[in-house]
């Protein structure tokens, strides 16, 4: 149990870190899932609405991993990986 005021509020400011950093990684998570369920669907069909539709997935995804730089739940160095990633991925795709 925590002691002293300056330890209370430690606490608090955890929880709330870990609540911001939890939701960054699940959503890129999620979006990653979609950008490649999205991506198989589009090497199959070769359509141009399903090139725009994997398009905003990736855009999303990458304006998420940024924030989340820029909040310091992604290392940089870890960010700019996973973005290179999903770039590789769509390349190959097209």
């Amino acid at each position: 149990m925590a002691n002293t005021k300056s330890s209370k509020k430690r606490i608090l400011v955890n929880k709330r870190n870990n609540l911001q950093n939890r939701f960054y990684k699940s959503s890129v998570r999620t979006l990653t899932k979609k950008f490649l369920k999205d991506l198989e669907t589009y090497k199959s069909s070769q359509s141009t609405a399903d090139k725009e539709k994997v398009q905003i997935v990736l855009n999303s995804i990458y304006s998420l991993i940024d924030k989340g730089s820029k909040k310091n739940v992604y290392h940089k160095n870890t960010a700019a990986r996973k973005k290179a990633k999903l770039a590789a991925l769509l390349k190959t795709a097209i």
